[in-house]
């Protein structure tokens, strides 16, 4: 009997990059299994429907009052039928055909329960997300991994581990995060798959950036309740972001065009997580600082 892979994305008016994804889910090599598509929408109302009607992709609904991030994932894994749920946000694209493979591959020779992949911007991705995604989403796989650190916009986990284990349906966000970190506290694996990338392209206005730090923040409260930012904190990590996002900009020759978005972006950003976290309990400051404090690399 073969593998059944189901491709699960979750999407509200992603048809400005669905067609691309499913496009190039079609495209997937995918020697060792089978590939199925899950749309899970909840309330698009341009033609995100029609474009996943157009490549075959099955389509269940949740209505907007019911939706957490968590819940949409329980209803679209158990609605769909694979061995293995690939999950994939609706504005990403993955960067070749061996994507979903690569994704998939430790599950399939048993060197991991819940992979996920690389992460890179395009298009309207701004800049200083782009050193993020380089600071979390390196160039080395690392299978298995030794934490809990996971993300659901490019991952892959067994069906059996997310029918024992379910997302948690209350928490805000980094439903991903929560569930890795139970899974590997009862003893099972994660993996980091550098070969599997995606383009993860982001277009939000400022309050949507900042909106989206606050509930990450509230949401790492319930996973680490031990962390703490202080407004001392987020000042030292919002002055070195800009600092080096500045000197990042400046080697690229792009720092002109870039300052402005780098100050914005690392302030919406800062002040999300302070918004959010301001009533964490105390945490050591070394995990703070590998947390929260932005990579110096260049």
């Amino acid at each position: 009997m073969s593998i059944l892979v189901s491709v699960v994305i979750r999407t509200l008016n992603e048809a400005k990059y669905l067609g691309e994804l499913l496009e190039v889910i079609t495209a997937q090599k995918t020697p060792r299994f089978d590939v199925e598509v899950v749309v899970v929408d909840s309330g698009s109302t341009d033609d995100t429907l029609s474009i996943a009607a157009h490549w075959g992709a099955r389509v269940v609904k949740i209505d907007k009052i019911d939706f957490t991030f968590g819940r949409s994932l329980n209803l679209g894994c158990s609605f769909a039928d694979g061995d293995i749920l690939a999950i994939i946000s609706g504005h990403c694209v993955p960067m070749d055909s061996g994507w979903l493979h690569s994704l998939c591959e430790p599950i399939l020779d048993g060197l991991a329960e819940y992979t996920y992949g690389r992460q890179t911007g395009r298009d309207t991705t701004k800049f200083s997300e782009n050193q993020l995604f380089s600071k979390y989403f390196g160039s080395s796989s690392e299978v298995p991994k030794r934490d809990f650190f996971v993300n659901n916009a490019n991952s892959a986990i067994a069906r059996a581990v997310w029918q024992e284990y379910l997302f948690d349906e209350n928490i805000l966000g980094l439903e991903d995060m929560e569930l890795a970190k139970r899974l590997t506290g009862r003893g099972g694996s994660t993996g980091y798959v550098a070969e599997a990338g995606v383009y993860h392209i982001h277009d939000e206005a400022w309050f949507q950036t900042f909106r989206r730090y606050e509930r990450e923040a509230i949401a790492l409260k319930q996973i680490m309740p031990e962390i703490r930012l202080t407004f001392w904190d987020i000042s030292r990590y919002v002055c070195a972001a800009i600092i080096i996002d500045a000197q990042k900009a400046w080697s690229q020759g792009v720092l002109t065009k870039e300052i402005l978005s780098i100050v914005k972006f690392r302030l919406a950003q800062y002040r999300g997580s302070y918004a959010g976290n301001r009533f964490h309990h105390r945490m050591s400051q070394q995990r703070r600082e590998d947390y929260f404090y932005p990579s110096a690399k260049l």
